[in-house]
C-alpha cells in the first residue's frame, strides 16, 4: 500500500472536479465518498441533491473563517493511498478505517479530542482512494502535518500487516520520484510503454554511465536525442539541467522538461560531478585497469567485458569487506556498468539486462551517503563497455558478455546482502530482484560459447580429461564428484586444457578459484569455475572452428568416471 501525499494547492473545487469527474482517459468510475471529517458530508458521487459546490464549501469553511491576509495561500492537502496490485480488492468500510488512520497518523486529524482539519476521502477505482484535507484546524490553526509522507508510509506498513496485504519494504527517503498518475494516465493514451519520466530516467542514467566531465555528459544527452536546458548562475557556472523527450508536449505543445534531480536523487548535476570528481584512492586498492588500446578496434567490445568482469570481482570483495562508504561508492558504480552493459549487449540478452539495470537503481542508493573515487576501476570499465561499442552475440563478445554477467551476478548478490544487514529493505530487495534477471541473462549469453568449450572438452584424449579430472580432484575434493557429474564438466575440461596449453598449472588455478569464494551454494560450480579461471588466466575464447581444427582427429572421449580412483587416474 502506497500513500503519495502531494504538494498543497489553492483550489479544493478544482481538485473536487477532478477526482469526480470522469478522469483523464475515462479511468474513473462510479466516484464516491467513504470517509469525511464528520461521516456526514455530502457526497456529489451517490445523493443526487449533492454538488461539489456544496462539498467544497464545507472543507473551506475554516480557511474562510479566517482574515483574508490570514488565510495560507496553499491551503489544499491531498494524498492518494493506492493498494498493490496483488492485494484482494477492499471494501468501502476497508478504505473508511484505512482513511482515518492515514489522515490520524499524519496529523491531519489526530483525534483523541485535538482539533482537526476538514477532510474528505473519495474512491473512483477498485485499488486507491483520494483524500482532501483544508490546512486549517478548526480552532483556526495550522495542523501538525511535518514529514506527513513519512508518517504516512508508516502507518501503510501497520496497515498492511493487519489486513493482510501485501508488504512494502520501508524506505529511507532516498527512491527515486514514482510517476504521477497524470503522467500514467499520459503515456497510457500515448500507447506508451513507459512514462516520459521514466524513459527520461534510464537515458540519462546511460548517459552518466562513465563519463568523466560535463561536456561528454551532455554530448551523450544529446546523441541520446534529449532537449537540453542547461542553468547557469550570473558569473557562468552551470547550476543544473533539464532534459525533455521531443515528442513529450503539454497542452501548450511545449516540451515537459524533468530537472536531474527529479529523475532520481543522483542524477542532479552537483551529486553527477561527484562521480569524477572525488578523492582518487591509491592505485593499490584497484583492479587493473586496461590499457588504451585494448579500448578501440574490433575486439574492444570484447576487451571491455573481460575488465568489467575483473573489476567487477575486486569490487565484491570491497562491499564484502570495506568501509560503508566505499562499499557504497562499489555498489553506485555497479550500477554504470549494468547500464552500460544493457545498452551496448546483444540482442538476445538485451531486455534481461535492461530490466536488471532498471531495477538496480532502487539498489544504488542509501542513507549511507558513497565517497566516490574509490569506485573508480568500475567506473572505467562502465566507460569502456560504452567506448567499446555493441558487441555480437556470438564468438569471443558471446563469451565474455557471458564471463561479465556471471561476475556481476555474483556482485549483486553481494550488494543484496550487504543492504540487508544494513536494515535496507528496499535496496536489498531490488538487488535480489536484479539478480533474478541477471540469471535469466546467463542462460541465454551462456550456452554458445559453453557449448563451443564443451566440444572441446569432449575431444580431448581420454588420458587428456583423467588427467584433468585427477587434478580437479587434487584442488576440490569435496566439489570433484559432483562437478566431474555436473554437464559443465567438459567445458571446464577444455578450459583446464587451455590453460594449461597458455603455460598455466590447472591444479593451482582451481584451487585459487575455489579459496578466493564458496563455490558449494552455485547453480552450476563448473560453469562458475570455467568464467574464474578464463578471467584469471585471460584465456580467449576457442571458438568451434578453432576447437575442430585442433581435435579433428581425435575420436569423442567418455566422460571420465566419477568414481574412479583419483591414484589411478593421476598415474596415466
Amino acid at each position: 500500500m502506497i500513500p503519495s501525499v502531494n504538494a498543497s494547492g489553492s483550489r479544493t473545487i478544482g481538485l473536487l472536479a477532478y477526482l469526480y469527474g470522469p478522469g483523464k482517459a475515462e479511468e474513473h468510475t462510479d466516484p464516491h465518498l467513504v470517509a469525511s471529517f464528520d461521516g456526514m458530508s455530502p457526497d456529489p458521487g451517490r445523493d443526487p441533491n449533492a454538488t461539489l459546490k456544496d462539498l467544497q464549501q464545507l472543507l473551506d469553511q475554516p480557511v474562510m473563517a479566517l482574515a483574508s491576509h490570514a488565510r495560507p495561500a496553499k491551503h489544499v492537502w491531498h494524498t492518494s493511498v493506492r493498494a498493490d496490485p496483488r492485494d484482494r480488492t477492499l471494501s468501502d468500510e476497508e478504505w473508511t478505517d484505512i482513511a482515518r488512520r492515514i489522515v490520524a497518523a499524519t496529523g491531519i486529524d489526530p483525534g483523541s479530542g485535538q482539533p482537526g482539519c476538514r477532510w474528505a476521502a473519495i474512491r473512483h477505482a477498485d485499488d486507491h482512494i483520494h483524500i482532501v484535507a483544508t490546512l486549517v484546524t478548526e480552532d483556526g490553526h495550522r495542523p501538525d502535518d511535518y514529514r506527513s509522507g513519512t508518517r504516512a508510509q508508516a502507518e501503510a506498513r501497520l496497515i498492511e500487516k493487519e489486513l493482510g496485504l501485501h508488504q512494502v519494504a520501508p524506505g529511507d527517503g532516498t527512491a527515486a520520484q514514482r510517476p504521477t498518475s497524470a503522467e500514467r494516465h499520459k503515456a497510457k493514451r500515448q500507447s506508451r510503454e513507459r512514462t516520459a519520466r521514466e524513459e527520461l530516467r534510464e537515458t540519462v542514467r546511460q548517459a552518466v554511465a562513465g563519463v568523466t566531465s560535463e561536456d561528454e555528459f551532455f554530448d551523450r544527452l544529446a546523441d541520446a536525442g534529449l532537449l537540453i536546458r542547461k542553468r547557469a548562475a550570473p558569473f557562468g557556472d552551470l547550476l543544473g539541467y533539464k532534459v525533455a523527450l521531443p515528442d513529450d508536449r503539454n497542452a501548450q505543445g511545449e516540451p515537459v522538461f524533468y530537472p536531474g534531480a527529479r529523475l532520481a536523487p543522483d542524477l542532479s548535476l552537483p551529486r553527477i560531478r561527484e562521480r569524477w570528481t572525488g578523492h582518487a584512492p591509491h592505485q593499490g586498492s584497484q583492479s587493473p585497469r586496461p590499457q588504451e588500446e585494448d579500448r578501440t578496434g574490433p575486439g574492444a567490445p570484447a576487451t571491455a567485458r573481460r575488465h568489467a568482469a575483473s573489476a567487477a570481482w575486486h569490487a565484491l570483495l570491497v562491499i564484502e569487506r570495506g568501509p560503508g562508504a566505499v562499499a557504497a561508492a562499489h555498489i553506485a558504480a555497479a550500477g554504470e556498468v549494468l547500464d552500460a552493459l544493457a545498452k551496448t549487449s546483444a540482442a538476445h540478452t538485451r531486455r534481461e539486462l535492461r530490466d536488471a539495470a532498471i531495477v538496480y537503481e532502487r539498489a544504488s542508493r542509501s542513507h549511507i551517503r558513497a565517497v566516490r573515487g574509490h569506485d573508480r576501476a568500475l567506473r572505467q570499465a562502465a566507460r569502456d563497455l560504452v567506448h567499446g561499442g555493441p558487441v555480437l552475440g556470438y564468438g569471443e563478445g558471446g563469451a565474455t558478455t557471458a564471463m561479465a554477467i556471471d561476475m556481476l551476478f555474483f556482485l549483486i548478490t553481494a550488494a543484496a546482502h550487504w543492504h540487508a544487514k544494513k536494515g535496507h529493505a528496499q535496496q536489498a530487495a531490488a538487488a535480489r530482484q536484479t539478480a533474478a534477471h541477471l540469471r535469466s541473462a546467463y542462460r541465454a549469453a551462456a550456452p554458445a560459447p559453453l557449448a563451443a568449450l564443451a566440444e572441446r572438452g569432449r575431444r580431448l584424449p581420454l588420458p587428456q580429461q583423467d588427467h584433468h579430472a585427477a587434478q580437479l580432484r587434487e584442488a576440490l575434493p569435496e566439489l570433484a564428484e559432483r562437478i566431474l557429474g555436473e554437464p559443465g564438466w567438459y567445458a571446464l575440461a577444455g578450459t583446464l586444457a587451455d590453460a594449461q596449453r597458455a603455460g598455466h598449472d590447472p591444479t593451482a588455478l582451481l584451487a585459487r578459484a575455489s579459496r578466493r569464494r564458496e563455490l558449494g551454494t552455485a547453480e552450476s560450480v563448473s560453469d562458475v569455475l570455467v568464467w574464474r579461471l578464463r578471467r584469471t588466466a585471460h584465456l580467449l575464447l576457442e571458438t568451434p572452428e578453432r576447437a575442430a581444427t585442433a581435435t579433428q582427429n581425435l575420436p569423442l572421449a567418455p566422460r571420465p568416471s566419477a568414481r574412479s580412483d583419483s591414484r589411478t587416474t593421476r598415474s596415466q
